[in-house]
């Protein structure tokens, strides 16, 4: 559809382990603890969090290089990421995902056969402090059926492209000759 093409999705670091069926580089980029630790140290991170005992990050030189290219680049991360971007890039656009109920949320972590029960109910018992957090973010968007979602993120995404400072410089010469 429209709306993705120039869209990118940023591959985070992780300390975690690499679950069943996840890919290096294509679900995160699994990196041991003491090599993640370098990596903040050198200030390699646009943003990172300790979540459940492991870190995660999103590269700031992948992200630069994503927006070299002109795309738009999609950060798959909480609240905490999201408030350090915010603050580096204020023109961010940030959109929450909620799930429909709090129970769809426990099914979904069940079902996904991927957790334990106690990082299972570890997740439960953060859920409402991260959902909390909704306020912060520009969109909401409730994950309930998967193509209503989708569809109302690639809304978003045509929006931001039509606003009117990223379409005046794309524009520019069509704006002087109708200007003149």
């Amino acid at each position: 559809m429209e709306s993705t093409v120039g869209l990118a999705t940023s591959v985070s670091y992780t300390t975690r382990l690499k679950r069943e069926g996840e890919q290096e580089g294509v679900d995160y980029h699994f990196r041991p603890t003491e090599e993640f630790e370098g990596m903040l140290m050198e200030n390699d991170f646009l943003e990172h969090a300790c979540v459940f005992g492991n870190y995660y990050g999103t590269s700031q030189s992948q992200v630069d290089a994503q927006l070299a290219q002109g795309l738009d680049v999609v950060l798959e991360i909480d609240w905490q990421g999201a408030q350090q971007v915010r603050k580096q890039a204020p023109d961010c656009i940030s959109i929450f995902i909620l799930p429909p109920s709090l129970q769809c949320l426990r099914d979904r972590l069940e079902g996904r056969g991927q957790d334990g029960s106690k990082v299972i109910a570890q997740r439960m018992a953060q859920a409402v402090d991260e959902i909390s957090h909704y306020a912060e973010f520009d969109y909401l968007v409730v994950n309930d059926e998967f193509d209503v979602a989708l569809a109302q993120l690639q809304v978003i995404v045509r929006a931001q492209r039509l606003k009117r400072p990223r379409q005046a410089g794309q524009l520019q010469n069509l704006i002087t000759e109708l200007l003149s």
